[in-house]
């Protein structure tokens, strides 16, 4: 299996990626990619390409899209490269890693937040006040360090973040390292890597983004560039995400052995069992409707929540080297406001997709 939200791009893959760019599907249809990678609020994404879902948006607009699955890494420097159109990823990425790079990202769909996913473990009854000093095995400067930083700060602890040692592990060595070492006393992972770790004894979730509902989004964003084509293809390509997505959604929350049947093929994208998925899914707040993702995307919330993840990327210089101020990356969001610099907005949040899906005019 693989995980999502594993580190930094490099250098070395953009190239690679480069030179295995994706030919056209059909000469006379303008073609997408939209990358994936395995995590429970993206795998609809093999369903939609398995089941012909995707095939059916993109024919109804007459384009051609090709569902492309990467580790996460990868998926991301294949966005900032330019090999592909549109990649699922995390709030806290979409504005990093294409910021830094300087690419105008936007988000067109807001599909879940992490409602537990995300967690830090202890074992020997440690606390969070008790982590200064100790190790603590993580995915540095990704959404895990974020969660941690939360946890401390929202229990008075904030000062003291920079006495505990961080131990930079990979997200498929991690759940090994902790449990294999019994030193070691602190982690912070996902699922089902969280739910791999919790079955040993003795050992305490301490901190997960439960706490912190609605500040790890999962988005499917498009390069602005993209969605501003002058033929409009871009906005066909966008609106068939859209559609295919929100079909989706709609046989996912369904009820009973159609339902069920969905579910476990959307699992096999990740070699899970239903079971193991319906547990993700259990602290995965998924916005099954449009409508859902709507409130959320033009709630205030949303602003005071990407506060925090701008002021993480920033204080951690994610944002790009040359970034000297906070401002100097803005985030315009649907009621046309801009958090920045009004000439440096490197991610919008988009919602006439969502909602043209909420009229029923896709």
């Amino acid at each position: 299996m693989v995980y999502r939200r594993i580190g930094i791009a490099t250098g070395v893959l953009v190239a690679l990626l480069g030179a295995a760019s994706v030919a056209p599907l059909a000469a006379d249809k303008p073609a997408f990619t939209v990358g994936w990678s395995v995590y429970v609020g993206w795998n609809p994404y093999y369903y939609m390409n398995k089941s012909g879902i995707m095939k059916k948006w993109a024919d109804k607009y007459g384009i051609s899209i090709k569902v492309q699955r990467f580790d996460y890494a990868p998926s991301l420097d294949a966005f900032v490269a330019k090999n592909i159109e549109a990649c699922a990823m995390t709030n806290m990425e979409a504005l990093d890693m294409p910021a830094a790079a300087g690419i105008d990202t936007t988000a067109m769909i807001v599909g879940d937040y992490s409602n537990g996913n995300d967690a830090v473990l202890t074992r020997n009854g440690v606390k969070l006040k008790d982590l200064p000093g100790k190790k603590l095995l993580l995915v540095e400067k990704t959404v895990s360090q974020y969660l941690f930083e939360r946890g401390m700060a929202l229990n008075g602890l904030e000062s003291q973040i920079k006495q505990v040692r961080l131990v930079n592990t990979s997200d498929s060595d991690i759940a090994a390292a902790f449990l294999s070492d019994k030193s070691h006393e602190a982690v912070v992972t996902w699922k089902p890597l969280v739910s791999q770790i919790s079955k040993q004894p003795g050992v305490t979730n301490i901190f997960n983004s439960s706490q912190i509902p609605g500040e790890i989004l999962d988005l499917t964003v498009i390069r602005t560039d993209v969605l501003n084509r002058a033929d409009g293809s871009g906005q066909k390509f966008a609106k068939a995400l859209a559609g295919a997505w929100y079909e989706t959604m709609a046989l996912m929350s369904g009820k009973g052995p159609a339902a069920d049947k969905v579910l476990a093929a959307i699992a096999e994208g990740s070699q899970d069992s239903l079971e193991s998925y319906k547990e993700q899914l259990s602290t995965t707040h998924l916005l099954y409707t449009p409508q859902a993702a709507l409130q959320l995307s033009t709630s205030p919330e949303l602003k005071q929540k990407m506060t925090l993840v701008k002021q993480f990327c920033f204080n951690h210089a994610l944002l790009g080297e040359n970034t000297k101020s906070i401002d100097d990356v803005a985030i315009r969001y649907p009621d046309a406001s801009v958090e920045g610099k009004p000439g440096r907005v490197r991610l919008r949040f988009e919602t006439v997709y969502m909602q043209m899906a909420s009229q029923g005019k896709l």
